[in-house]
């Protein structure tokens, strides 16, 4: 029963697809009524779309790297978990040019204080979890992107730091620190066979994580059994980071 979130709402901030994806329906199949947002116009957007399915979850589009529209995004009331699973990378060096950089960080952290700062109040009514999504990059370096390795270290942080502060106004938050999952960030890997080789070699479990995986996590996290977690991030990786 304390895996169950029926007549508990949930918003996955990202949720249209890859981890974000797995994570809403995580928590849709055991009860709860799951919004998610994204970056597309419409839900219809997605259809064919690889690792994106909005069965049974209600969409709205907001695009997370733009501050206004989180501000003129609907306020979901009541809201019990918040989860904040928006991410975005850019290859081939970009992210050492301001552009890149910005947009990395717009997305990966800048969003993130935005979206908490929304819900804050909705969350301390209900008592609710805030879950930040980080990365294993964000404990180590990232050669060829530095702005998502800073910005997911930053996201470590904000759970360190808002979890210490939101506490007394009950409001948990913690962090969910993903490795390599099979998503259309890391097409970059999992479609280079000797990477995907190499990357497999460095992971105990010899496997990619999955999507279902991260929602395991995540539902773990949300529940009373962790109700004694605060601002701490759980990696899940399958032993790549030992």
């Amino acid at each position: 029963m304390d895996l169950d979130f029926s007549g508990k709402t949930v918003l996955v901030v990202g949720g249209s697809s890859g981890i974000g994806n797995g994570i809403a329906h995580g928590f849709r199949e055991r009860g709860a009524a799951v919004h998610v947002w994204g970056t597309r116009a419409t839900a219809a957007d997605y259809d064919g779309i690889e690792g994106s399915d909005l069965t049974g979850l209600t969409y709205a589009k907001v695009d997370v790297g733009v501050r206004a529209e989180i501000d003129a995004a609907a306020t979901i009331v009541p809201l019990d978990v918040l989860i904040l699973c928006q991410g975005t990378v850019r290859y081939r060096r970009a992210e050492f040019e301001p552009e890149g950089w910005d947009q990395v960080m717009a997305v990966n952290l800048d969003s993130l204080m935005d979206c908490a700062r929304k819900f804050r109040a909705t969350l301390a009514e209900r008592k609710g979890v805030i879950i930040i999504v980080s990365s294993t990059a964000g404990y180590t370096s990232a050669r060829g992107n530095p702005a998502y390795a800073a910005s997911k270290a930053g996201a470590v942080s904000l759970t360190k730091t808002l979890g210490e502060a939101w506490a007394p106004e009950g409001i948990r938050v913690v962090g969910l620190a993903p490795g390599l999952v099979d998503t259309k960030l890391t097409k970059v890997t999992t479609e280079n066979p000797d990477r995907l080789e190499g990357a497999l070699r460095s992971i105990p479990l010899g496997r990619m994580g999955t999507p279902a995986d991260m929602a395991g996590a995540a539902l773990l996290l949300a529940s009373p059994l962790a109700a004694y977690v605060v601002g701490q991030t759980l990696i899940v990786d399958g032993g790549l980071s030992l």
